[in-house]
C-alpha cells in the first residue's frame, strides 16, 4: 500500500513520538542514580543525559536499527498497517506502564508490536526466528551481565579505595558518577533511538522511497536521536523513584559501578546489532551492587514486579499491535 504525502508525514510523526516517549519512560534509565545520588540535580541531570543521548550517532554505527528494520519480520512483510500497529501496541505499553511507574522495557514493546502486528497479517512466517532469538535471549542476559559487571566493580572499588576515608570516597565518586552517567545515556541513546530509526527506514523502504537498498538516512537519524534528547528533557520522575531508591539506596560510589556496568553491557550490545533493554541492564546493575553490600539490601519484592512487567512486555505490545491491525484492516 503507498501511502500519500500526509498519511506518510503523518506515520514517521508516530514513529517520532514513540522515540520522543522512550527518552521520557526511559530517562530513569540514565539519571536515577545521579539523582538518587545527589550528585546533580535532576533538572541537571536530565539536560546532562539529554545531551549525551543526541550525541550518541557520531559513535555508534547503525547495526541496532538494521536488526529492527529487517531482522525481527520480514522487510517484504512490513507495510504501513504493520508499522502503525506496531508503534500503538508499543505507545499504549508505554504509557500504561510509565502510568504505574512500573521500569518496563520500550524497546522490547515495540519488538512486541511489531512481531504482532507481522504474526496478524500473515502469521508466523512473518518472523525472522534469528533476530528474534538474540533478542529474547538478550532479555535475560543483559540484565545478569549487568549485574555481573556491577558486582566486579564494586569488589575494584573497594579495593583501590582501601587507603580513603569515607569522606574521600565519596568526593572522589561524585565526581567519576558524572563520567558514568554520561557513558550510560551514550550508550542509551546509541541503542534506543536506532530501534526508531529502524521502524522508519523500513516504512520508507516499504514506499520505495530508498532507491530499492535498505538503509538509515540521515536526516533519520538526527530526527530520532532529538526526539529522544526531548523525551529525556521532559524526565519520567515516577519511574527515577522507582529505580533510583525503591530497589536499593545507593551511594555515589555504587551509583557509579551501577551505571558504568550498565553503560559496558549497552556499549557491547549496540557494538554486535542487539536491540537490548536499557530498562532491564541498569535494573540488573542496581541489583547487583545492592546485592554486592547485602542480599537484604535489595528490595526484592519491587524487583519481582519489574521482572514481571519484563515477561508481559512482549506479549502484551505484540496483542495490542495485533489487535490495532486487525482493527485497521476493518476501516482499509
Amino acid at each position: 500500500m503507498i501511502l500519500s504525502l500526509p498519511l506518510l508525514i503523518g506515520l514517521i510523526g508516530i514513529a517520532l513520538l514513540f522515540d520522543f516517549l522512550n527518552g521520557l519512560h526511559d530517562a530513569a534509565n540514565s539519571i536515577a542514580t545521579v539523582v538518587s545520588t545527589r550528585v546533580l540535580k535532576p533538572q541537571y541531570a536530565v539536560l546532562w543525559a539529554a545531551f549525551f543521548n543526541f550525541i550518541a550517532f557520531a559513535v555508534f554505527g547503525l547495526h541496532v536499527a538494521q536488526t529492527v528494520g529487517t531482522g525481527i519480520v520480514q522487510a517484504n512483510v512490513i507495510d504501513a498497517q504493520v508499522i502503525f500497529a506496531a508503534l500503538m501496541g508499543a505507545i499504549a505499553w508505554n504509557v500504561i506502564t510509565w502510568v504505574l511507574g512500573i521500569p518496563s522495557s520500550s524497546s522490547h514493546a515495540l519488538i512486541g508490536g511489531l512481531l504482532g502486528a507481522g504474526i496478524a497479517k500473515i502469521g508466523f512466517g512473518a518472523i525472522v526466528w534469528s533476530g528474534v532469538i538474540k533478542t529474547v535471549v538478550a532479555i535475560f542476559a543483559s540484565p545478569a551481565i549487568g549485574l555481573m559487571l556491577a558486582l566486579v566493580l564494586v569488589l575494584a572499588v573497594a579495593w583501590t579505595s582501601l587507603k580513603l576515608t569515607p569522606l574521600g570516597v565519596d568526593k572522589r565518586f561524585r565526581k567519576l558518577q558524572l563520567i558514568s552517567a554520561a557513558l550510560y545515556s551514550l550508550g542509551h541513546g546509541g541503542n534506543d533511538a536506532q530501534k526508531t530509526m529502524g521502524i522508519i527506514a523500513v516504512l520508507l523502504y516499504s514506499q520505495g522511497l530508498l532507491g530499492g537498498e535498505f538503509h538509515v538516512p540521515l536526516w533519520v537519524v538526527l530526527s530520532c536521536q532529538a526526539a529522544m534528547a526531548l523525551g529525556t528533557l521532559s524526565g519520567g520522575w515516577r519511574i527515577v523513584h522507582t529505580m533510583g531508591s525503591k530497589i536499593t539506596r545507593l551511594t555515589p560510589a555504587q551509583g557509579f559501578c551501577a551505571e558504568t556496568g550498565g553503560a559496558i553491557t549497552l556499549f557491547a550490545a549496540t557494538f554486535w546489532g542487539i536491540p537490548v533493554s536499557s530498562t532491564h541492564t541498569i535494573t540488573g546493575s542496581i541489583v547487583g551492587v545492592g546485592a554486592a553490600r547485602r542480599l537484604s539490601a535489595v528490595r526484592w519484592n519491587v524487583a519481582s514486579n519489574i521482572v514481571v512487567a519484563w515477561t508481559l512486555t512482549l506479549p502484551a505490545a505484540g496483542l495490542i499491535g495485533a489487535g490495532t491491525y486487525l482493527l485497521v484492516g476493518l476501516f482499509v
